[in-house]
């Protein structure tokens, strides 16, 4: 066996049997159905990689496309751990800029035109123009109807034609819509200006009509490998078909149950049809589940089973952990209070907070989460907030990082780094305060946590020279390093990330489906959306709503519908505390402080959260040290063996028998079944006064020592 051969059959060797068939098949074009957390971007990346090794591809002549800087960034990464750094890896749009600046000189006068970033200050001088009032609602939405427009490829006659029965912004009809469009592009050519759309259009006019350019395009690149295939509009579609010319090196992926964007002009039609128009085609799925719980995975299944379509149903690979968590407020404040707590317990049992996201539906929804977390000193990062590489301090830090580049001795890149940054405020440790110091922090953090990350992947020292690179790469494409901060995040912002943890909030008919999906095609995408959301949680996954916006309020929302539809695989669904207390004519209260009880939790252990619970120091102590051992032989976190806060429970509560055991707030099923009979045995033994012997234990269920064993029996 050669070198080259050996290299390639070991880049097979981590592949599940869909993947590698994936991997392998690198000649003629290939559709690959891939589900959600199936490892899409693990078979597309050995594919190209596998396709070198093997000298069916060459690094210059492959382009990999997909639709977010994030996941281009990633599949980039990736790349240079395969061995094959020179693949060019973009999204649509950048790789169309890049053409286009090169091409520009041949085909146009002129200099390159000013990129436009933002639509709404050219949009609301349109407005204006045609006699519009100009407001910011109105302006985002007929920006985005001049980008669906555009996407679709309709002129705007076409447009006009078909925007009467579309739901259009409010207060403008199909011809003031038309009307606006015109006085937008004669401003964009009185301004030489390029919006995000017209560098596809220009691009696909100058291939369609240059033959001499398309001819050096297609010499350059010449397989082609498309991510989020379900995500195409048309006029992505038509220039990809134009890059593509008369080869059929093309493979796609995607996933016709993440279509969430056909507000846009997205289609899953081009998925689907790709064999009409490549015929030959392949097509392999991937349905192994690598993200998620069995759970949650089930609990996915059953949303798709409500499409009315033929989905790819997911199959879990065995990892366990607890159900989805349903739970319904009086109004919103208390939503985002309990959200905010349980988001700090799940800190304080060692999760990180970039591995917990909460997800609504809007971004209107979010002040309140923000709010409720910011009062408990938890850190967060609003997604689609302030870019990362525009914030003053990341800029700061860069500069400085380039200008002691020269002067810096050879040690551990991270070391290096935050030396250099301590020089603007970073340090070890975090401050004790919230607010912008905090963030700035958490930004200079972030950069030095990069570097870690870097150096833990090379034996030998990283060079500071290399990291400015990576950075540099990084700003170009808007790649931003992990802020470990909460994710705030709407769910079509949420689409190609994964957490740990992830709550879903606001689960109400009128948010989520939103009010505007009217026709069962909106309710349809709506329903797809929902299977994006819960498909980002890997462990944990908590779904709530509130009946009222305010206290007092009468209650007039109920639950989503998609809520009832996931239920099925959800039995232990948490009913709701509140709605109880309120049924009930003495609502229930802490034994110790007499406050008002409204988590699950509490109500089992009759105490609120913020009152000590009087554990057992004994099991306590023996606890701690078991679950130390546990994690240590399953080489996982501690919390995931048992959480702090169950640990606590279990001393508190003391329980003999693995009936008791199960009342605990934190066990379920799967931990009974993992650990139960350790934990009982652990308990009849070193609980304070317990011997060897449990039916010394006198009638009155207490032990020798007096400790009542099963505090749930009263």
């Amino acid at each position: 066996m050669t070198a080259e051969s050996a290299s390639a059959t070991a880049l097979l060797e981590s592949l599940d049997p869909e993947q590698r068939q994936v991997a392998e098949h690198v000649s003629g074009p290939l559709v690959v159905l891939a589900g959600a957390g199936t490892g899409k971007t693990r078979a597309l990346t050995h594919r190209i990689a596998y396709g070198v090794a093997t000298g069916a591809f060459s690094v210059n002549h492959v382009l990999a496309l997909t639709f977010t800087s994030k996941a281009a960034g990633e599949m980039r990464s990736r790349l240079r751990t395969l061995g094959v750094p020179g693949v060019q890896a973009r999204t649509f749009h950048s790789a169309a800029l890049r053409q286009l600046r090169y091409f520009w000189s041949s085909f146009a006068e002129g200099p390159f035109p000013e990129l436009l970033s933002h639509k709404a200050g050219a949009v609301s001088q349109a407005m204006a123009e045609v006699g519009y009032d100009v407001e910011r609602e109105t302006v985002r939405d007929v920006s985005a109807e001049i980008e669906y427009a555009a996407v679709s490829l309709l002129g705007i006659d076409d447009y006009g034609r078909q925007a009467v029965g579309r739901e259009l912004p409010e207060g403008i009809d199909a011809e003031g819509m038309v009307r606006v469009m015109r006085a937008y592009g004669d401003i964009k050519t009185r301004r030489r200006l390029l919006d995000f759309e017209d560098i596809l259009l220009v691009l696909a006019g100058a291939l369609a009509t240059r033959e001499d350019i398309a001819a050096r395009v297609h010499e350059q690149y010449r397989h082609f490998v498309v991510d989020e295939f379900q995500d195409v509009s048309p006029l992505q579609y038509d220039l990809l078909m134009r890059w593509l010319g008369r080869r059929d090196s093309l493979c796609v992926v995607g996933d016709p149950a993440q279509t969430i964007y056909t507000f846009a002009g997205a289609t899953d039609s081009f998925l689907l049809r790709l064999g009409s128009r490549l015929p030959g085609a392949s097509r392999i799925a991937l349905v192994r589940n690598y993200r998620s719980t069995e759970q949650i995975v089930d609990a996915a299944n059953s949303v798709l089973n409500h499409t009315g379509r033929n989905p790819l149903v997911l199959r879990s690979t065995g990892r366990s952990g607890p159900e989805p968590r349903c739970t319904e407020y009086v109004d919103d404040q208390a939503e985002a209070e309990a959200v905010a707590a349980a988001i700090a317990a799940e800190i304080s049992a060692g999760r990180r907070a970039a591995d917990i996201a909460v997800l609504f539906r809007t971004n209107g929804q979010s002040q309140a989460f923000e709010n409720a977390l910011a009062r408990r000193g938890i850190s967060y990062v609003l997604r689609g907030g302030e870019r990362f590489f525009a914030r003053r301090e990341v800029k700061e830090a860069i500069a400085l990082l380039r200008a002691s580049g020269a002067s810096r001795g050879v040690g551990p890149l991270h070391e290096i780094v935050g030396d250099v940054l301590d020089a603007i405020g970073w340090a070890p440790v975090p401050p004790a305060g919230t607010g912008a110091v905090r963030e700035r922090w958490e930004s200079l953090n972030a950069i030095v946590d990069l570097a870690r990350a870097l150096q833990e992947g090379s034996e030998l020292p990283v060079p500071l020279a290399d990291f400015l690179s990576e950075l540099a790469d990084r700003q170009e494409h808007q790649f931003a390093p992990p802020v470990n901060g909460v994710t705030l995040a709407s769910v079509h912002a949420a689409k190609g990330l994964e957490w740990e943890s992830v709550h879903l909030v606001g689960l109400t008919e009128g948010l989520f489906p939103i009010s505007y999906a009217r026709t069962p095609a909106g309710v349809a995408e709506e329903r797809r959306l929902f299977y994006v959301a819960i498909t980002r949680a890997r462990t944990e996954l908590s779904l709530s709503w509130s009946t009222a916006r305010q206290e007092g309020r009468q209650s007039r929302r109920s639950p989503s519908r998609f809520v009832s539809e996931m239920r099925g695989a959800a039995p232990r669904r948490v009913t709701s505390p509140m709605r109880a207390a309120r049924r009930s004519a003495e609502s229930p209260r802490c034994e110790r402080c007499g406050r008002v009880l409204v988590q699950e939790a509490e109500l089992r252990l009759r105490r609120c959260g913020d009152c000590p619970g009087q554990a057992d120091e004994q099991v306590l102590t023996a606890l701690l040290e078991w679950r130390r051992e546990r994690a240590q032989a399953l080489s996982v976190p501690p919390y995931m063996v048992l959480t702090t806060a169950t640990v606590n429970a279990v001393a508190e509560v003391v329980p003999r028998t693995a009936e008791q055991l199960q009342r605990v707030p934190g066990i379920g099923s799967v931990k009974l079944e993992q650990f139960g009979a350790e934990i009982v045995e652990l308990v009849r033994t070193r609980a304070r006064g317990a011997v060897s012997d449990p039916s010394t234990r006198d009638g009155s269920g207490q032990n020798a020592g007096g400790r009542t064993a099963d505090r749930d029996s009263r």
